[in-house]
């Protein structure tokens, strides 16, 4: 059994990676229901929550039918990450999760996310200061190192896991990488068969189908794994992921009809949490991913991504369903 402090998570949890403007409760609510573990919110600037910004806040909205779940923040001024932790834990998640990962621009040059890892000690003081100032069970997602010349994920998940952290999830890329090349998980294998590393290793990147995730669990040992980028527009990748494990039969892709219905949910769900503005606004980045590969698709998409009225939207989800249903098998 798999275990963030006293929260379980089965045999081999599979995770919802944070995403920036994807995982957010519209979306976190699919991913759970075809067999997501545990997820993450979005990224949280600790300056936005300590400054009471509006989309900050809005972030650490959680929902009891996500649980168990993390919120995850980013900073790197050691009073500003200890008030944001205060605020978080108010919230009551399940864990309290510290981004050392993230390798956007706009976030790096502020030394926070992957920032931070060209600057270790620091990373290791902001840790075990939050460690000591929250009830909250801390772990931290984070990437191999800054660059190929920086590479210390070893030395460094033992000094996480000193201070206090109860999980660590390795992005098998270097900052410099970004999302490019292929992610490494030879050095996520070293952490995992350190003898003196005893929370769970979670590893992240490139797992995009479930070949490939049972092969990476049984190459690397690791205690689950974290999907990203492999879940928008397909959450039913954990459904995937679990039956593949458990009997070795892949299963059929999800019908036109599963496919219209999960948008329709995401969008339904979207109005509710964002509003009528925003909740269509913010659904147009995700109708290429629900129907991506489908031929003749592209009309209806350009409907979706420039229609306002949410009843409309509604009645082109039905048209695309009507239009592919006798075509399910094909894909």
């Amino acid at each position: 059994m798999v275990k963030i402090g006293s929260v379980e998570l089965g045999e081999f949890p599979l995770l919802l990676a944070p995403m920036e403007d994807v995982s957010d409760p519209p979306f976190r609510a699919l991913c759970k229901q075809y067999g997501c573990d545990m997820m993450y919110t979005e990224f949280i600037s600790v300056e936005g929550l300590i400054r009471d910004a509006t989309k900050s806040l809005k972030k650490l909205d959680i929902y009891d039918d996500e649980r168990p779940i993390g919120i995850q923040i980013f900073g790197a001024e050691l009073d500003s990450m200890i008030q944001a932790a205060e605020i978080v834990e108010e919230a009551q998640p399940e864990v309290l999760d510290i981004n050392y990962g993230c390798p956007v621009k706009n976030v790096v040059c502020k030394m926070a996310g992957a920032g931070i890892l060209q600057d270790i000690p620091k990373m290791i003081a902001l840790t075990e200061a939050i460690v000591k100032s929250t009830k909250l069970p801390v772990t931290v997602k984070t990437r191999l190192g800054w660059d190929e010349q920086s590479i210390f994920i070893e030395d460094v998940a033992e000094r996480l896991q000193d201070v206090g952290i109860q999980a660590l999830s390795i992005h098998g890329r270097t900052r410099k990488q970004m999302y490019k090349g292929e992610a490494d998980w030879s050095h996520i294998a070293r952490v995992v068969e350190n003898p003196r590393i005893h929370i769970p290793i979670f590893g992240n990147g490139d797992i995009d189908s479930p070949e490939k995730a049972l092969e990476y669990r049984n190459r690397y040992g690791v205690a689950g794994i974290m999907i990203g980028r492999a879940s928008i527009g397909n959450p039913w990748i954990f459904r995937e992921i679990k039956h593949f494990m458990a009997t070795g039969e892949t299963l059929a892709p999800p019908t036109t009809h599963e496919r219209v219905d999960a948008a329709r949910m995401h969008l339904r769900r979207s109005l509710e949490w964002k509003g009528p503005k925003l909740g269509v606004l913010e659904m147009r980045r995700h109708y290429t991913n629900y129907f991506k590969g489908y031929p003749g698709i592209k009309p209806f998409r350009a409907r979706l991504v420039t229609e306002d009225d949410p009843q409309a939207l509604f009645r082109i989800l039905d048209e695309v369903e009507a239009h592919f249903s006798e075509l399910s098998e094909v894909f």
